[in-house]
């Protein structure tokens, strides 16, 4: 072989792997600016109340991603409730209300009756329902001021929480981790609005049950 063609070839070798060095920071800067909106928001995001691991399982990648999470007042009594979103520039959100109720366990879980198969599992006294794309949690809740007799059936948190636009898991791993989210925001608002019981809330849900 001529040293021309040897030095030929070298140097389309050189381009090509400059090309793929290129290509490479392409991808790599294209999945820093345009996926890792999610990545970029706080720890715990909805002024602590949730885990951003929690919304980067159930929300796709994206550019740009914002949280809030606020307590607004209402309810029994003067009482709060808690409102929570975390939302990406393509559309996707996840978010969650935790508000005061008078209502049994039984009562509570009535109401979800007729919006399709539901999964359930408990932590304690704390209830979790969970359907295709959203969640629900039940926990006993005495309010300031208030007497647990002064309840027409009993008072309780509860948190409806649920998905809108795409997602990045569905099935039981969306179920999973909306249910998650949900017993995060509760677990958050019941020691912020000074529940009167005591009650020690786990870590973590038991995992649910395949569907």
């Amino acid at each position: 072989m001529s040293k021309q063609m040897q030095a030929s070839r070298k140097k389309r070798a050189t381009t090509v792997g400059i090309g793929c060095l290129v290509v490479a920071g392409m991808v790599f800067g294209y999945l820093e600016v345009f996926t890792k909106g999610i990545d970029r928001l706080p720890a715990r995001p909805c002024d602590g109340a949730v885990d951003r691991e929690t919304a980067a399982r159930a929300l796709p990648t994206a550019r740009s991603a914002e949280e809030r999470g606020e307590l607004r007042p209402g309810g029994l009594g003067g009482h709060y409730f808690f409102a929570c979103y975390v939302r990406t520039s393509s559309g996707s959100v996840i978010s969650g209300e935790v508000q005061p109720g008078d209502a049994s366990p039984g009562g509570w879980r009535t109401s979800y009756a007729s919006d399709g198969k539901i999964s359930e599992v408990s932590a304690g006294e704390v209830k979790v329902l969970t359907l295709e794309d959203s969640s629900a949690v039940y926990v006993p809740c005495t309010p300031p001021g208030k007497k647990p007799g002064e309840a027409r059936e009993a008072y309780a948190l509860t948190v409806d929480a649920r998905t809108i636009g795409k997602t990045r898991v569905h099935g039981d791993e969306l179920r999973q981790a909306l249910a998650d989210f949900a017993y995060q925001l509760a677990r958050h608002t019941y020691k912020a609005v000074d529940c009167q019981e005591s009650r020690t809330f786990p870590e973590e849900l038991p995992r649910l049950p395949a569907a």
